[in-house]
C-alpha cells in the first residue's frame, strides 16, 4: 500500500471490505479460479499436474498464482515430498474443509437459480 493516501476512497472502501466478515470471506475464495481449484481439492490430494487436467481452460501461470495465494490463505496445503523427481501434492486445510458443505449449498442454488432462468427463456 506504499504511497496510497489513507484517506483515499480507495483505502477507506476496503477497510469497509475488510471489517466486513461476508466480504472479507468472499475476498479469501472470490476470483474466477479459486472455488474451482477447491472443489477439485474437495476430498482428495492432487498434483499440479491432476488440477492442471482436471481445469483445462486455467494457463499453468494462473493455476500457480491461484495455488499461492490459496496456501497463503491458509485454504490449500502444499507437500513438497523428498523424491527424484520432487513430488508436490495439494489438499484442502481443515479451514477450507468447513467451506465444503457451503459449496454445496451455494451450488444447489446455483443450479437451482440457473434452470429456472433458463426456463423463463
Amino acid at each position: 500500500m506504499a504511497g496510497r493516501k489513507k484517506n483515499s476512497t480507495y483505502t477507506r472502501n476496503e477497510q469497509y471490505i475488510i471489517d466486513c466478515d461476508l466480504t472479507y470471506a468472499v475476498s479469501r475464495i472470490g476470483g474466477r479460479w479459486k472455488i474451482l481449484i477447491l472443489d477439485k481439492l474437495d476430498g482428495k490430494k492432487q498434483r499440479f499436474s491432476g488440477l492442471k487436467h482436471e481445469l483445462p481452460q486455467i494457463t499453468e501461470r494462473m493455476l500457480t498464482l491461484q495455488l499461492k495465494a490459496l496456501e497463503q490463505d491458509g485454504l490449500v496445503k502444499r507437500t513438497v515430498y523428498a523424491e527424484v523427481p520432487p513430488r508436490v501434492e495439494y489438499e484442502l486445510t481443515e479451514m477450507a474443509m468447513e467451506l465444503v458443505p457451503i459449496f454445496k449449498q451455494l451450488s444447489r442454488w446455483g443450479g437451482k437459480q440457473r434452470s429456472l432462468v433458463n426456463f423463463i427463456r
